[in-house]
């Protein structure tokens, strides 16, 4: 149904690329206003969004998902200027890949703050405007490691695993003031984060995979629009695998 979303309004975090900039974009086409929130933001004479007519509805802002004071302090502006927040996509998230006995503790460190820590700072800064207007859907992307885990990957699996836990408890404790948490766990996605993968990499994800081809983002961005629709409004506190069939 177009304009489904007519009068709300999403943040998605990770907004300005791959996974994120798909959600953004359907987002806005069924009549959102979004703010894509992002480490790095396009340039000034970049154009972010081609259509023009949905180009008004979305607002860039740079946001350090790790950065509580700067969390704080975008979501209120988003708030002041928009007076609510319906929909949070916490989708940011980053890698930094090496076998165990080689990660150093800022690799560590670096994709547990942004994956995990950033997850709780915006759920947080935005679950309260949520809680005052008693609606709310919160969708936190995961990832398929997080349940099955993958060598070379301890932290990205590790940050992936535990936003599982994180997702359940925050359903739990908000699920009577109607806001909706829930977690997407894409597998292997076309996205620039897998296009430094090489060919002999592809094809070992590709032979794990039943349908035999990697996920569009816009096969994620869906998903995320359907948790955030009234089709699911008796769903919270679930994990749903969007891998193909990697996984289950």
């Amino acid at each position: 149904m177009k304009n489904k979303f007519l009068d709300k309004v999403a943040v998605v975090t990770g907004g300005c690329r791959g996974i994120g900039k798909a959600i953004v974009l359907r987002l806005l086409s069924e009549g959102a206003k979004v703010y894509a929130l992002d480490y790095s933001v396009p340039q000034k004479d970049e154009v972010f969004i081609e259509d023009k007519e949905l180009a008004k509805n979305v607002v860039v802002m740079q946001l350090d998902v790790t950065n509580a004071t700067q969390v704080e302090e975008v979501f209120e502006k988003i708030q002041k200027e928009s007076g609510r927040i319906d929909f949070l996509i916490n989708n940011a998230g980053i890698t930094r890949d090496g076998l165990l006995m080689r990660m150093s503790e800022d690799n560590w460190d670096a994709v547990l703050d942004t994956n995990l820590k950033g997850v709780f700072l915006c759920t947080k800064a935005a679950v309260k405007y949520m809680v005052s207007q008693r609606y709310g859907r919160i969708v936190n992307m995961g990832s398929v490691v997080g349940v099955m885990g993958n060598a070379g990957q301890t932290n990205y699996s590790a940050s992936k695993a535990g936003l599982i836990g994180f997702t359940k408890s925050v359903a739990k404790e908000f699920g009577s003031r109607n806001i909706l948490v829930n977690y997407v766990a894409p597998g292997f996605v076309k996205t620039p984060m897998t296009d430094v993968l090489t060919d002999e990499q592809r094809e070992e994800f590709l032979r794990n995979i039943p349908l035999r081809r990697a996920a569009d983002p816009t096969d994620i961005a869906n998903v995320v629009a359907f948790f955030c629709s009234e089709d699911a409004s008796y769903l919270t506190g679930q994990v749903l695998h969007i891998d193909g069939g990697m996984v289950m």
